[in-house]
């Protein structure tokens, strides 16, 4: 029997849009529209009948190239791209739901989100319940004969809190709602919702798709029925990714597999020192045995990720004099890239979400949320050594 080909295989050699030209690297299709051979073909492609080329609100090659890697490394009928993590989100939770529908997602969620989710869809006559945990049970008691979404972000932003997607699905799929999980902090390399039930995964592909800070973007995947009804979404909506940057995010998907394996050891060692320095209080990493989500993370992921975050002893002071103080990490929004990028939520990427909420969801004045790099990961340790002294 014939092995199947393994992630990065998948990923250097995926997808079925092909240079005629027969170039290695994929060429950027850097156009607006393409020219019909008839009236009659600008009509057909126009109603999507058939295969071609229209317009590149409509689809592109080097979007598609992207689009198809994508769904292949995720398990997915189909995927779609769009120009920012959030136009992929927003657009796949406004193509699931409709006037009366009810949501259910955890308050600890990316602050982005939780504005959607707070501001943005209760205007389309959506009601959303926050859950305080990310407990299968909390989801189930907050369900309601109308609820229609299940929202799940794994490991979560910023606490590294970890959802147990196999039954989140079971309990969406026995009521007919959908489950949309943000597979963005793991990555497809070391989690595959798709495979333990969920409907569709999204993805900031700005972080470790792309993996260099040098692209925004975002892509849906999952089945081809609701991709194919978020896509009549961001036709209307537009947040259409530029060729350009689907070539970009191709790129960063060749070497996918390489980067996360180095992104998975560095913040392993990272979270096992920080867990014995005498000025942290907690650190938040999923790949610690003394993580409460512990074993549902060694279950449903292959690998822990490059994502933690750890509370500083001191407070507020503490965690901003810390990450002020390093001297290899860069203090910057976003993750997923090959340098290391910290930030401290309470002051600046959860400053968004109300105190209370803030508080309720675990993001304490001390926190600090680290996005662990390609370095050596012996230089990352004196450096944060040296910085939580200094603090």
């Amino acid at each position: 029997m014939s092995k199947a080909p393994g992630f990065q295989t998948r990923a250097i050699h995926g997808g079925t849009v092909r240079d005629p030209l027969k170039s290695v690297s994929p060429p950027i299709y850097q156009t607006t529209t393409f020219q019909f051979d008839s009236m009659a073909e600008g009509a057909r492609l126009g109603a999507d009948a058939g295969s071609g080329w229209y317009y590149t609100r409509w689809g592109n090659p080097t979007t598609r190239l992207f689009e198809e890697l994508m769904a292949e490394l995720e398990g997915g009928e189909d995927a779609l791209a769009a120009a920012s993590g959030m136009g992929a989100i927003s657009t796949a939770v406004l193509a699931v739901l409709e006037p009366g529908a009810h949501v259910v997602s955890p308050r600890a969620v990316y602050q982005a989100t939780f504005t959607l989710f707070r501001e943005v869809t209760p205007q389309h006559g959506v009601e959303v319940t926050f859950i305080d945990s990310v407990d299968p049970n909390a989801y189930k008691r907050a369900m309601r004969p109308n609820t229609k979404l299940l929202y799940v972000e794994t490991p979560n932003n910023p606490l590294m809190q970890v959802t147990d997607i196999a039954a989140i699905t079971s309990l969406a799929r026995g009521v007919g709602a959908v489950t949309i999980a943000d597979n963005t902090f793991a990555s497809p390399f070391n989690q595959t919702p798709i495979a333990l039930g969920a409907d569709l995964v999204v993805h900031s592909a700005t972080k470790y798709l792309g993996g260099h800070h040098d692209v925004t973007a975002g892509v849906i995947v999952g089945r081809r029925d609701l991709v194919k009804r978020a896509t009549r979404m961001l036709r209307v909506l537009g947040p259409v990714l530029d060729p350009f940057a689907a070539w970009l995010l191709v790129r960063g998907l060749r070497t996918l597999g390489l980067r996360v394996e180095r992104h998975n050891h560095n913040a392993a060692h990272l979270a096992d020192f920080l867990a014995g320095h005498p000025r942290v209080e907690r650190v938040h990493y999923p790949g610690l045995p003394s993580h409460p989500d512990y074993a549902v993370a060694a279950r449903q992921m292959g690998g822990f990720g490059g994502m933690l975050s750890f509370e500083a002893r001191g407070g507020f002071e503490a965690g901003v004099r810390t990450v002020e103080g390093l001297r290899i990490a860069s203090l910057a929004v976003s993750l997923g890239g090959h340098e290391t990028l910290v930030t401290h939520p309470a002051s600046t990427s959860s400053v968004g979400i109300p105190r209370e909420d803030r508080e309720r969801s675990g993001i304490t004045d001390g926190l600090i949320r680290v996005s662990v790099g390609l370095e050596d990961v012996e230089d990352l340790i004196v450096d944060f050594d040296q910085a939580l002294r200094a603090a």
